[in-house]
């Protein structure tokens, strides 16, 4: 058995005897990664690449050790967290402080729709002011990696999606030009829109074969193209390697939005506390703990842009 969730902000209440970077009381945002701050990885700046806890399993604390327990069991916890619970005990450095004023909807959010979505766009692609991008799929990853396009300045940003809906809620977050993919080719239309180039900078927030092969087609020459929805291990996309080649186009994966949630996460509150990007309006509804199986239906129908359980309520 395993507490699942992975995305949640919280108030730290107790701490272990070696606990330094938060204190009883602080607003605190979780990561879904762990980083030692030693390996390579770390070392270089990848901490979502973090390999020094690899000796252990990613759903028991860094000793092996399970916190939670069922008839005697050991109960896992999702990402050595486990959010879907009244309280969570993990790892210390997956806890990020925040400041206080941040409305707890908004925070919960920050931990990985936003901080993947923004951060695909600012820290791994680097898009540029002036730039085109195009964005496939509009959930609630994809419509931060609009907000991230509007962020950093972009000229035209189109949003391509099979639901109409989806749409709407891209427009509202910044997105130029939309395209419903079930009525339109999102290729064709794209460089139609580029000047009949293609876009400078392509984001797959679905994560299939297929949207991954239209984002490298629907590039311009030199662009850059980036997966950013979680794939299947077995997916296989078709790329032709002679286009790349020829045109210099790049095609690379994000996980995570290849942040630094320590230094990350408050950025993203600052940003939205002095309405540079919008979380208020992402959040479609909030639900009360027993109505989670609610949450997960509107959210397999695509009828909300993000639900958030607010244990308050």
């Amino acid at each position: 058995p395993m507490v699942l969730g992975h995305e949640a902000a919280g108030i730290v209440e107790e701490l272990g005897p070696s606990v330094r970077n938060v204190k009883r009381g602080d607003h605190v945002i979780f990561s879904f990664r762990p980083h030692c701050g030693h390996c390579r990885y770390c070392s270089h700046g990848h901490t979502v690449l973090c390999i020094g806890h690899n000796d252990t399993p990613r759903w028991r604390m860094h000793d092996g050790s399970a916190r939670l327990k069922l008839n005697g069991e050991p109960v896992n916890q999702m990402a050595r967290i486990g959010t879907f619970a009244e309280a969570v005990v993990c790892p210390a450095e997956q806890v990020v402080k925040v400041r206080d004023d941040l409305p707890w909807t908004h925070a919960a959010i920050i931990g990985c729709s936003v901080a993947t979505g923004v951060g695909a766009v600012i820290r791994h692609a680097k898009v540029e002011a002036g730039a085109s991008v195009l964005v496939v799929g509009c959930g609630g990853v994809g419509l931060n990696v609009v907000q991230g396009a509007k962020l950093a300045g972009a000229k035209t940003i189109i949003a391509a999606d099979l639901l109409d809906n989806k749409l709407e809620y891209a427009r509202q977050f910044g997105a130029t030009h939309t395209i419903n993919a079930k009525a339109e080719d999102v290729v064709k239309t794209t460089r139609k829109l580029c000047g009949g180039l293609g876009a400078d900078y392509a984001f797959d927030a679905i994560g299939t074969a297929r949207t991954t092969g239209q984002i490298v087609e629907a590039l311009a020459p030199a662009g850059h193209a980036v997966i950013v929805g979680i794939p299947a291990y077995a997916a296989r996309a078709e790329v032709a390697p002679s286009d790349m080649v020829y045109m210099e186009k790049k095609l690379s994966g994000t996980y995570y939005g290849s942040i630094k949630p320590a230094t990350d996460f408050g950025l993203l509150a600052d940003l939205d506390m002095s309405k540079r990007i919008d979380l208020d309006s992402l959040i479609s509804r909030t639900y009360k703990f027993d109505e989670i199986n609610e949450g997960f239906r509107l959210l397999t129908s695509g009828s909300v842009a993000r639900g958030v359980i607010a244990f308050d309520q």
